[in-house]
């Protein structure tokens, strides 16, 4: 088993294009002996967002604090806390941070590939 206290855990900034006030926590992954998916958590200072982007992979987010609205290719939906995501696999997408608090957020995304971005 592996224990980590998320708010002691280490940030990084997102660096990918498009972020603005954004970071990231690698809270779970292969290096933690988990094999098949990553557990992240972000938080997305009020205005920020994530990149624009799509990928091969499904993912599955989880909305902890705040509110975000989530930009797909079709419709923008604004949603907040206890609402879960499925982003299908090449669906174009975007989180952005409304409101005046940050938005908090966890992501699943398959080991591999999905972990590199």
């Amino acid at each position: 088993m592996h224990f980590i206290n998320a708010r002691e855990f280490p940030t990084s900034p997102v660096s990918a294009p498009g972020t603005e006030c954004a970071v990231i926590q690698w809270l779970i992954d292969e290096s933690h002996g988990a094999p098949g998916f990553a557990m992240r958590r972000f938080v997305v200072e009020a205005g920020g967002c994530t990149p624009s982007h799509q990928h091969p992979w499904e993912h599955e987010a989880y909305i902890l604090a705040g509110q975000a609205e989530i930009i797909l290719a079709d419709e923008t939906v604004t949603v907040g806390p206890d609402t879960a995501i499925l982003i299908a696999p090449d669906e174009l997408h975007q989180f952005r941070s409304v409101g005046d608090e940050p938005l908090v957020f966890l992501c699943l995304v398959p080991n591999g590939p999905a972990t590199e971005h």
